[in-house]
């Protein structure tokens, strides 16, 4: 199992700095989230982006790939019914898929619960057709660079779009294309009625990355989550992805959070092994 962390909690930390600590603490990848690097990962040049890949991999890293795809980004919309948009958006998510091949990523993580919301007068069969026309025209790019773009439900405190597993699948479905895949979160899969053991299991064949943390918004450890049946289950169905920290609370401070979801990971993955 292989254990990677989401780079954004390092709010005021330079890139050396992030990947100096996370390797140090054992972790052997990091994810980014774009807005970190520049407004738009367009604004990042082939350059800059070299230039960030060998210093994670000076320290020891592999960059995992991208999350939080359009998060601070304007004029984009996944289930949105205008048909500029929609294009804008594909063209976008291409234009990620390059940027994580330069880094030396592989994988897409969409999430951007903001960017995928109904807007008034779509319903929910208009939203999938409209979600699953971008990513249709962003597919053949994403394949050409050996990049997987992975759907994560969300709970609907944070979208009204793609809030299970099943739903996700459902997207996949429409997609047809074998570098569309499912993407896993703790927190998220918590506030589905299935436990997540058995959502692991059914999906095992199409989950492309996992994230860990808890409900209250900390990574694993930090919560009241057993992780012992979750990391069980990954390892029964021959998981042989990432297994990426994401937070969203950082008042325990970044170094903090690493450690513990780092000490954790790997005591529990002893435990269970």
């Amino acid at each position: 199992m292989k254990f990677a962390i989401c780079q954004e909690l390092f709010v005021d930390w330079d890139w050396e700095r992030q990947c100096r600590l996370i390797a140090d603490i054992g972790y052997t990848g990091v994810e980014i989230a774009p807005f970190t690097l520049a407004p738009r990962i367009t604004d990042v040049d082939s350059e800059r982006r070299q230039v960030l890949r060998n210093q994670a991999e000076a320290e020891g890293l592999q960059v995992v790939g991208l999350h939080w795809l359009l998060a601070k980004t304007e004029g984009l919309h996944l289930t949105t019914a205008d048909g500029a948009v929609r294009q804008a958006t594909a063209d976008y998510v291409a234009e990620l898929g390059r940027a994580c091949a330069d880094l030396g990523g592989d994988v897409l993580v969409f999430g951007s619960p903001a960017q995928r919301n109904l807007e008034a007068g779509v319903d929910r069969a208009q939203a999938m057709e409209n979600a699953a026309d971008v990513f249709r025209k962003a597919m053949p790019v994403l394949a050409d660079v050996n990049v997987k773009l992975c759907m994560e439900p969300l709970t609907t405190k944070e979208t009204d779009f793609i809030t299970t597993c099943a739903e996700a699948v459902e997207l996949m479905q429409l997609v047809d294309h074998p570098n569309f895949v499912l993407h896993q979160d703790v927190k998220a899969m918590l506030s589905e009625s299935v436990p997540i053991p058995e959502l692991i299991h059914r999906h095992a064949d199409i989950i492309g990355h996992f994230h860990v943390n808890d409900s209250n918004l900390l990574g694993p450890g930090m919560g009241e989550t057993d992780f012992k049946p979750i990391f069980k289950a990954l390892l029964e169905c021959g998981y042989q992805g990432w297994v990426s920290v994401e937070v969203f609370d950082y008042e325990p401070g970044a170094e903090h959070i690493a450690r513990e979801s780092f000490r954790y990971m790997q005591e529990t993955l002893q435990a269970v092994s």
